[in-house]
């Protein structure tokens, strides 16, 4: 395997930990305002009335200077430069990794504490990866930065959670499918212009994904890294390994790009040091926080990408053994990669960092 970053995280075992000093995050401010995850982070602090005296909104020489809407109130997009940060206490990150890795150290410089949605900071040693479902204590030990993963790491690892606690999961494998929407507003364009043209007869110009999405899967998604898999195949390995603290859990994943506008799917295999019945992981499954159960084979009912669009939680279903593993179970996972995959998993953080209770849905009301 490649070479890797070591891992260090402080891993609590209290329920409801109490953090020793939660920030005052009186001032907060969002990067990356305008796009379509800073979109969504906007709406949830707005509906979870997310604690706060003063708001700003930062984005690139593009869209600096537009106005946006917030509780009713117009606002005037600021440039992301250094002097943004001043006076800043708590800064949510919703920007390319290169953006992120510029102005990060800006805002922690004047104090403030950044969640990082992007990929730079996700596995450096001093950064916690966090999914407050899973790993809410890591938190504790931030040094200014905190990460939230990869979408499909994140769904992935909110399922596995109930179940690792209960037999311990020694081995995943699993194999994505993954939305359009991944992509960015590129990807969407390529998901619905790319179809009109093949309908119609016509070619399209893609500019999100090397070969045609209209009516076809890609297995690929990221560049190739290491033995055949790609650069998100081994996001994957590293950051479950990460968040649960654990790099003896064996993750063997395939991510494949479809035809779906939003919405991740996973089809997932664990295999666990003790057995553990479909009966019984339903039962956990329900029992977690952020996780919802659709698991009726024979009615038809199971998660969709088009059940859960414009949800906060995983869903989880087609909950059976494994038939070709003593200790194996298997089942089927969809969640929105916009949502719990990015924003709602970053906006979970900052209410855990200004929360002197952890709530296990990561609320702090």
């Amino acid at each position: 395997m490649p070479a890797r970053v070591t891992v260090d995280l402080f891993m609590g075992t209290s329920k409801y930990p109490f953090f020793a000093e939660p920030i005052v995050a009186n001032r907060i401010a969002i990067a990356g305002a305008t796009g379509a995850v800073g979109k969504l982070v906007r709406q949830m602090l707005e509906s979870r009335d997310f604690p706060y005296d003063s708001i700003k909104f930062l984005a690139s020489k593009r869209s600096a200077g537009s106005t946006i809407e917030f509780k009713g109130q117009p606002h005037t997009v600021e440039l992301l430069r250094p002097e943004a940060f001043d006076d800043i206490d708590l800064v949510i990150g919703s920007t390319p990794d290169d953006v992120a890795a510029e102005f990060a150290p800006w805002a922690v410089q004047r104090g403030a504490v950044v969640v990082d949605e992007s990929g730079y900071h996700r596995m450096l040693d001093h950064v916690p990866l966090v999914v407050p479902e899973v790993n809410p204590d890591a938190i504790t030990g931030h040094k200014g930065i905190i990460a939230s993963p990869n979408c499909s790491t994140t769904q992935m690892v909110v399922a596995m959670k109930p179940i690792h606690d209960a037999a311990r999961i020694k081995r995943v494998v699993v194999s994505t499918y993954q939305a359009t929407s991944g992509a960015g507003v590129k990807g969407q364009a390529d998901l619905t212009d790319g179809s009109r043209a093949a309908l119609e007869g016509n070619r399209h110009h893609y500019q999100a994904f090397s070969h045609p999405i209209a009516f076809n899967v890609i297995p690929q998604i990221g560049s190739h890294k290491h033995d055949g898999y790609t650069s998100e195949e081994l996001k994957m390995l590293y950051e479950t390994q990460k968040i649960f603290g654990d790099e003896s859990i064996q993750v063997c994943p395939t991510c494949v790009r479809v035809p779906v506008s939003n919405c991740h799917s996973e089809s997932i295999l664990v295999e666990t040091e003790t057995p553990i019945s479909p009966q019984q992981a339903r039962e956990l499954f329900a029992a977690a926080k952020g996780i919802t159960v659709v698991d009726d084979l024979e009615a038809g009912e199971y998660p969709m990408p088009s059940n859960c669009d414009d949800q906060d939680d995983v869903f989880v279903g087609r909950i059976r053994k494994d038939l070709s593993c003593e200790n194996g179970l298997a089942f089927w996972c969809v969640s929105d990669n916009l949502r719990k995959g990015a924003a709602t998993n970053a906006v979970q953080i900052a209410e855990l960092l200004v929360s002197e209770k952890y709530s296990a849905c990561g609320s702090s009301s």
